[in-house]
């Protein structure tokens, strides 16, 4: 299949002798005058690279500064003017491998995303990789995971991963937000409450670790969580069982535990606002989530899917 080329060139000499020379090389070849036209051609087609005067792709003032300049913008290459039909064709055809290439690396990333059940996580950098690896090695196993990073990385994103590869995937999977849930109420919602339990208590309620025999608890921002919490919760991973709110018959639960915090645990550990016993329960194995501001790599995927 030929290349698509948008040849973007207020100049009708330069226009015909660029769009001329691409043809004889086996390309096919759009031509636009304005910036206008060219995004006209853009919305109604695809094509697999533009060369043009006004991104500085090509410019009648060559000089290292605007070579620069031209990078950071986004260009692939840079070609000052009078140009060489030998360098022209060098450029291009590098350009094109490169698209090629990594239009074949995303294929792959996105059929080994799908095989591994993580295809809503997005990326292909080393830190990313480094998550997808991890989430293999321990997907199948019922190890208690501490996923770690700033709000928004994809924490839940990476508990529904380690969910959907592991022999629990087609049990319940529970997420929740401890700190979206008032103190007063998160013990009855993790643990459920029996009729009577406290005022409002009308009938036997179901926690979210009943409802997640069998499957995953995520429990998100877990740092947020207060220590009298923490101690049921812990009872939870060194038992296996815990009382609902207000009762006294030991309740057995089968649950893999993924827990995730945006806060430095070390920390908090230390000034006595969470579990010492607790945080080595929850990280045997970490996995931390870098910010997209450190892995630029990925914007383009990211973009590309959002």
């Amino acid at each position: 299949m030929k290349a698509r080329i948008l040849v973007v060139e207020d100049e009708r000499a330069i226009q015909i002798a660029l769009s001329g020379l691409l043809r004889r090389e086996g390309y096919e070849v759009e031509v636009a005058s304005s910036g206008e036209e060219a995004v006209a051609k853009l919305n109604d087609a695809v094509f697999d690279l533009v060369l043009t005067d006004l991104a500085l792709m090509i410019t009648a003032h060559g000089s290292e500064k605007i070579a620069v300049e031209a990078m950071k913008a986004g260009a692939e290459d840079y070609v000052p003017k009078p140009f060489d039909n030998d360098e022209i064709r060098l450029v291009v055809q590098r350009a094109l491998e490169r698209t090629r290439l990594e239009r074949e690396n995303r294929l792959l990333l996105e059929q080994v995303q799908r095989q591994y059940g993580f295809e809503n996580l997005i990326g292909s950098g080393p830190a990313m990789r480094r998550v997808f690896e991890t989430i293999q090695k321990v997907a199948e196993t019922d190890l208690t995971v501490l996923v770690r990073g700033e709000s928004g990385t994809g924490k839940e994103l990476v508990a529904q991963a380690l969910h959907n590869r592991s022999s629990r995937k087609n049990r319940p999977f529970v997420a929740v937000n401890c700190a979206a849930i008032s103190q007063e109420l998160v013990e009855s919602e993790l643990f459920g409450h029996e009729k009577g339990a406290f005022t409002g208590a009308d009938a036997r309620r179901q926690g979210r670790f009943e409802a997640a025999d069998g499957g995953t608890i995520f429990l998100d921002e877990i740092g947020d969580m207060a220590p009298e919490t923490q101690a049921k919760v812990l009872r939870v991973l060194q038992e296996r069982s815990f009382e609902r709110v207000g009762g006294t018959k030991p309740i057995q639960v089968d649950v893999r535990v993924v827990a995730a915090t945006h806060r430095n645990l070390e920390e908090e550990v230390k000034e006595g606002r969470f579990r010492e016993d607790l945080y080595y329960r929850l990280k045997v194995v970490e996995i931390e989530l870098p910010p997209l501001r450190e892995r630029r790599e990925d914007i383009p995927a990211l973009a590309q899917r959002f």
